[in-house]
């Protein structure tokens, strides 16, 4: 559906984005994700047509954006991270005008479809200005979506919502990507990690990871972590790494007399039964062993904080 090739976009000596290459297939809900000036947002504009690409290509099927960009936007529904809402309009004479704007035909029955999608009906005659921050969401993507676009792109659509409507927004945009392919712009990790199929993470204008959520965490996991909580102090523990050696202390904590320490080694061995094994001889009394599992936010930090952590 669409293609990015070799994209560049340099502003004077600035160079935001820097030969990326990936594709967005058809159907699919991507996560792009990167720290602040990344280049995300310019990415996502030269896709959109709102700016043209130093060099590289842009496709969406077979149309090129620098050949037709009018024909692309019409394919495209685009949500800003700064909501461009006419606030002194009611949500319905904003609906209408954008619908006038899209060129969209009879109003009246894509008005009450989007309604129905973005749960609209109890605002649709009030003005914007009075609605709450989750609301004015909903209504931002309604005109996304209200000439019907193949492809939706959001950029941090649950900024500054609070927990309920987080959900509220999240359930929508799974919706939406039932039936629309769907870029979805976000720092809230979970919130990728929930929603999207692909995640594609972006670090000084060059991508530095693409794949599913698993594959990410799992081509970081080459150290195993696991957590004991047990009836040893730190110095048996230091003592026991040293005898079983090529195991790390990660952390080590006393509360009530039992001490809570996370180990790392190796993941191409696993080292928990040996582990278990020098505890039994020790007859220390072993409360809590278990892996501590990848998050995909300590994998997003690898990849954007210099050299990693």
């Amino acid at each position: 559906m669409i293609q990015l090739q070799n994209l560049v976009k340099d502003y004077g000596t600035l160079r935001a984005v820097d030969h990326i290459n990936f594709e967005i297939n058809d159907g699919e809900i991507l996560g792009f994700l990167g720290p602040n000036g990344a280049g995300k947002t310019t990415t996502i504009r030269m896709i959109t047509c709102f700016l043209s690409p130093t060099a590289g290509n842009i496709s969406v099927g077979e149309i090129n954006v620098l050949d037709n960009p009018i024909e692309i936007k019409k394919m495209i529904g685009y949500l800003p991270e700064h909501n461009p809402l006419y606030t002194e309009m009611t949500v319905h004479d904003y609906l209408k005008f954008a619908a006038e704007v899209r060129g969209v035909k009879n109003f009246k029955k894509r008005l009450k479809e989007v309604s129905d999608k973005c749960g609209l009906h109890g605002i649709i005659q009030k003005p914007i200005n009075t609605l709450s921050k989750g609301y004015k969401q909903r209504v931002g993507i309604a005109q996304a979506i209200l000439h019907d676009p193949k492809i939706l792109i959001l950029d941090e659509p649950t900024s500054g919502l609070d927990p309920n409507q987080i959900v509220e927004i999240r359930e929508l945009i799974k919706e939406l990507g039932k039936e629309k392919t769907l870029i979805l712009c976000s720092h809230i990790l979970q919130e990728v990690q929930a929603v999207c199929d692909r995640i594609v993470i972006l670090n000084k204008g060059k991508v530095v990871a693409d794949g599913s959520a698993d594959e990410l965490k799992s081509s970081f996991q080459n150290r195993t972590k696991i957590n004991l909580e047990l009836s040893a102090t730190q110095e048996e523990i230091i003592e026991m790494v040293n005898t079983l050696q090529n195991i790390s202390i990660v952390t080590s904590e006393v509360k009530n007399n039992i001490t809570n320490v996370e180990l790392e080694f190796d993941a191409a061995v696993d080292r928990r039964p040996e582990i278990y094994e020098y505890i039994k001889s020790k007859n220390w009394t072993l409360l809590e062993m278990h892996r501590v599992n990848v998050s995909l936010e300590a994998v997003f930090r690898n990849l954007t904080i210099e050299g990693g952590e």
